[in-house]
């Protein structure tokens, strides 16, 4: 990461190091303000979120690569999805798939 003044920081998400959540599906955890918090995601074929996420604050999302299966909905690379506070939804995917995401801090 690089540090440049102190209204800027510069990252690859691929040197941010990885935390596995479940089998098969990895955390990025990305620099995070007292605004929003900024995560990335990469989850193996076949794979589902545990549980039904709920969400506190606005939650984005842009699909990467692969495929997600959202509230039904196939959700491919270049969709980008908002939910709003008070929301629920557990992705999951067949072909495996990447993710990055913007979680929007309440209060």
């Amino acid at each position: 990461m690089t540090r440049e003044p102190d209204d800027v920081e510069i990252l690859n998400v691929d040197e941010v190091e990885p935390v596995e959540v479940v089998p098969g599906i990895i955390l990025r955890r990305l620099p995070a303000t007292r605004w929003a918090r900024g995560w990335m995601y990469d989850f193996a074929p076949g794979t589902e979120w545990p549980e039904v996420d709920v969400h506190e604050g606005e939650e984005r999302y842009f699909v990467i690569s692969g495929e997600f299966i959202d509230r039904g909905r196939r959700l491919g690379p270049g969709s980008y999805v908002v939910f709003a506070p008070g929301s629920t939804h557990r992705p999951r995917t067949e072909t495996g798939a990447r993710m990055l995401g913007i979680s929007i801090l309440t209060g």
